[in-house]
């Protein structure tokens, strides 16, 4: 029995060498086994105090960039959070963005665009199509290697005025500009990038003179939940999706086929540019606001929601859906987010306890002071989560 327990005893102290840390970082990191050079000089730059290296040197994987950032970029591409969609313009500029090191803050602002190289063997990349992406995936194509940036003005001849980085991607306009009144394209921007849904921002304090003409201030009869519920929302959405008036997605969601559309004229519903859906169910409260333009104002800088950390040196409203994605990207919400995200990603489980919050807090610190590099918070969050 002693025997027993000595054996047991031992094998509960025991612990992860380096070559073991190595295994599980490249693991975590790239989703595939490494070769034995491979784990040789990782284990060493471990042992030389350099897990951080070591995990780079894993981000050189190939797999880190078909399986990994495409597994962790494209539920931020559809409505159904979708981990298994195809490739599209969305995930492969983030993926592209985060290979070559960009400031990610510009995911949400930037003429940025994606597309495999002339290598590839895809089909031109095209603004009413997919297929581009797809065949890059059909053909297991390196992303690492074949995508080159490129820019939406000149590939899709989208307008210079109407570029906002991903959020003006094929793939965003199909999910969240289709139908509905553009209102989508808010809620899922700040469920994917600055990690709060609408009910985490609700705030009943804010003015209701931005609300349009769809939302009843009674519903059901009951002008309490208006005032209680239905504002808490709308005072603060409904004048950031304002900037995106001009925008929308002209034919079938499913399929091959549509393409985004931006408003350059006059919109035969509504006498301006503002596309015809922002009037959608107009009755039902006709005193409601009327929107004229694509100017957009933050209401939530102001109240509970300043806790969001908006950048003192942006005005804190623009004319454009660029202007928006750097009110939102420039926040200190957006930061902190990137890091949950990559956390779950990396470590495969939520935050549990202070040391998890501690660690958050560094990563963060160290991701902004790093130029918003991403593989900096990949780098820190398999260096933290590779086990002693």
């Amino acid at each position: 029995m002693l025997v027993i327990a000595l054996a047991l005893g031992t094998a509960t102290q025991a612990t992860a060498n380096s070559r073991d840390q190595a295994q599980r970082l490249h693991n975590r990191l790239a989703g595939v086994p490494a070769d034995a050079a491979t784990l040789d000089s990782m284990a060493a730059l471990i042992d030389g105090n350099q897990a951080a290296q070591a995990a780079e040197m894993a981000m050189d994987d190939p797999a880190f960039y078909n399986v990994t950032l495409k597994l962790f970029a494209t539920p931020w591409t559809n409505e159904e959070q979708d981990v298994f969609a195809p490739l599209n313009d969305y995930t492969a500029t983030v993926i592209g963005a985060i290979r070559d090191d960009v400031d990610f803050r510009r995911i949400l602002s930037d003429d940025l665009l994606y597309v495999g190289n002339g290598s590839s063997g895809a089909p031109a990349p095209s603004a009413s199509s997919n297929a581009h992406y797809q065949a890059l995936e059909d053909n297991h194509a390196n992303l690492k290697s074949v995508l080159v940036a490129r820019s939406q003005v000149s590939t899709y001849g989208t307008p210079a005025e109407a570029v906002s980085g991903v959020l003006t991607t094929r793939a965003a306009a199909r999910a969240f500009f289709y139908a509905g009144t553009n209102r989508a394209m808010i809620r899922f921007t700040l469920i994917n990038h600055l990690c709060r849904d609408l009910e985490q921002v609700k705030d009943t304090t804010r003015p209701s003179d931005r609300i349009r003409q769809d939302v009843s201030r009674s519903p059901g009869g009951d002008s309490r939940i208006f005032r209680n519920s239905c504002i808490g929302c709308h005072s603060g959405m409904d004048p950031l999706a304002q900037a995106f008036a001009y925008y929308d997605w002209q034919g079938d969601q499913d399929g091959n086929g549509g393409r985004m559309v931006y408003n350059t004229g006059v919109d035969a519903d509504t006498g301006t540019r503002v596309q015809g859906k922002y009037l959608i169910n107009s009755t039902n409260f006709p005193a409601g606001y009327i929107t004229l333009d694509n100017h957009w104002d933050n209401y939530w800088r102001t109240g509970p929601n300043a806790n969001l950390g908006w950048d003192s040196s942006l005005p804190g409203s623009g004319d454009s859906a660029a202007d928006l994605g750097r009110e939102l990207s420039h926040s200190d919400a957006f930061a902190s987010c990137q890091a949950q995200k990559v956390f779950r990603a990396v470590c495969l489980r939520k935050p549990a306890d202070s040391a998890d919050s501690n660690e958050l807090t560094q990563m963060t610190s160290h991701f902004r002071n790093d130029n918003y590099r991403m593989k900096t918070l990949f780098a820190d969050a398999a260096v933290y989560c590779m086990g002693d």
